[in-house]
């Protein structure tokens, strides 16, 4: 017997932001001649049932910020408190891919149990990471730290989809990298997906324009068709990068730097 999912509040909690990008950063194919800004944020995702919390990636250090010259915002794990939830009291936390940006700061996770795909741990330790322009968006740092937590008991491993917790389900999705894992939360509003890099922007996903840092263009690409599938209407895909989101959705009252409240319908 299957059991009745949970419904969970998901925040999509803005931690960074790189102003200076351009459109032709962010497609394979440049789509016109006229290039022009288009920015990027960076986000973590949490997610709060009456019985469970749960925290989607962990952000990058203001170290990593410093080195790769990005500017931060705030600390993404800090940034809980403002939704009343301390960093010690996460039990856990799916990793949607190791790179930098997205597997940062888990010392500040006392007690989290960290998820994430066999494929992607494969991908991050093993012969791919001999080519400098695989390993470049991954941290060494970062994934030697998910690797003493391995040691520690504290890694979950999943081999494909799988039901983290009744209402939360965890998708395999790979493209961006092997083992990239996309997030299929049910909501007041219905089962929402939180694409994270599957999509960085609505255009990769919506006008099939893939990003240019890739591992498989082809599972990219029918990732983003499954994502649809799992979503119940294009107006519940959330990716995982585009300023937009918070354009889009009701944002929690007090919070400057921006938590979009995906929960609720877009506007």
């Amino acid at each position: 017997m299957t059991a009745r999912p949970d419904i969970y509040e998901v925040y999509a909690i803005r931690y960074a932001q790189m102003k200076e990008r351009t459109r032709r950063d962010n497609f394979i194919v440049p789509i016109d001649p006229h290039d022009g800004p288009m920015p990027m944020d960076y986000f973590v995702w949490l997610l709060k049932s009456k019985t469970r919390t749960i925290l989607v990636d962990t952000g990058f250090s203001a170290e990593t910020a410093r080195n790769r010259q990005r500017e931060l915002l705030r600390c993404p794990i800090e940034a809980l408190a403002v939704l009343g939830v301390a960093p010690e009291s996460v039990q856990d936390v799916v990793l949607t891919h190791l790179h930098y940006d997205h597997a940062g700061n888990l010392p500040k996770l006392p007690q989290a149990r960290f998820h994430v795909q066999d494929a992607e741990m494969d991908y991050a330790t093993g012969r791919c990471m001999c080519h400098g322009q695989l390993r470049h968006a991954y941290s060494v740092e970062d994934v030697v730290e998910l690797v003493r937590k391995v040691y520690a008991d504290r890694v979950v491993f999943h081999a494909g989809d799988a039901v983290l917790a009744p209402g939360v389900e965890l998708m395999h999705i790979g493209g961006h990298t092997k083992g990239l894992q996309s997030v299929r939360v049910h909501t007041e509003r219905g089962w929402v997906v939180l694409t994270s890099d599957a999509s960085h922007y609505y255009e990769n996903m919506f006008e099939e324009r893939p990003f240019p840092i890739v591992f498989n263009v082809a599972d990219m690409l029918a990732g983003h068709r499954r994502l649809m599938q799992a979503a119940d209407s294009p107006a519940h895909i959330v990716p995982g990068h585009d300023p937009e989101v918070l354009a889009r959705y009701p944002r929690l009252a007090g919070d400057a730097i921006g938590i979009a409240c995906l929960h609720q319908p877009p506007h």
